[in-house]
């Protein structure tokens, strides 16, 4: 059996190109959806990444704002310019890039955000609401495109065995929530659990979050099952021999790794439109 490859940079298009329409019907009623990024310091893959909002945003219409701020930046002052944008009209969305330098508290910086601005979806506010099954919050993004490209290559979930390797807040714990929100059966696995491959041989829906390049092969694959590979930048499958029992996969790259900006594009016009009753 040789897998369907499922194809992320091909879903992102498609993303994009529905999210441009979508922001020329906004500005002509008076919208103009607006994202601010905040960097802190110059860590290389992480000035790669605002590069790379920024020009998404300008390609989709919508207006960017980049804050480059020195690592010697205090807390104090980053919360100030938070706080700015959380009262800039113009600006619907609000993302501070991490990792932060060390001296800064993530979580604090994360809960100065103001919940409706927040695209990241990490505020407590909308990790709460989204763990509750309350649909008005922003979702975090990686997990969103996972559903995502699921949803789009046709796979139904409802009533499915998902099993999800890796139990972080950024993907394993969200991805789990809206698993079971698209009425699949869903099963967390981590470091600890016993006899991982006689549980991951169960998933119909196998997604690896678990930061371990190569962990899973063909062992530990139900015939047929969907895979799907969060491991960056090596993955956390082993492509070559999964492909040959899985029935869809992700590569690494061109997976999930595309949809993650399609996600916080989407969440930035989510948020306008919130922003504005419409």
């Amino acid at each position: 059996m040789a897998a369907n490859i499922i194809n992320g940079r091909a879903v992102r298009d498609a993303i994009l190109e529905e999210l441009g329409r979508e922001v020329e019907r906004l500005k002509e009623q008076g919208v103009h959806p607006g994202l601010a990024v905040v960097l802190v310091g110059d860590d290389p893959a992480s000035r790669q990444y605002v590069g790379m909002k920024a020009k998404t945003c300008e390609k989709l219409g919508m207006r960017s704002e980049v804050h480059h701020l020195p690592a010697a930046t205090t807390q104090a002052e980053l919360v100030r310019l938070i706080d700015k944008l959380n009262g800039d009209r113009g600006i619907h969305g609000i993302l501070v890039q991490l990792p932060l330098p060390d001296h800064i508290d993530e979580h604090a910086v994360i809960e100065a955000i103001a919940a409706e601005k927040d695209v990241d979806g990490f505020h407590p506010v909308n990790v709460g609401k989204l763990h509750i099954g309350q649909d008005d919050c922003l979702k975090p993004c990686t997990p969103s495109g996972i559903i995502e490209l699921i949803r789009r290559s046709g796979l139904e979930m409802a009533g499915k065995h998902a099993v999800v390797v890796g139990r972080s807040n950024i993907v394993g714990k969200p991805v789990a929530s809206m698993l079971l929100r698209e009425h699949a059966t869903v099963t967390v696995c981590h470091s600890r659990t016993a006899n991982l491959p006689d549980v991951t041989r169960q998933a119909d829906i196998l997604v690896v979050a678990a930061g371990r390049p190569g962990l899973i092969g063909a062992e530990h694959i139900k015939p047929g099952a969907a895979v799907i590979d969060v491991g960056a930048p090596a993955g956390d499958v082993r492509f070559e021999e999964a492909a040959e029992v899985a029935g869809f996969i992700t590569p690494v790259p061109g997976g999930v790794g595309p949809m993650t900006i399609a996600m916080l594009m989407k969440n930035t016009v989510l948020a306008a439109k919130a922003g504005k009753g419409l």
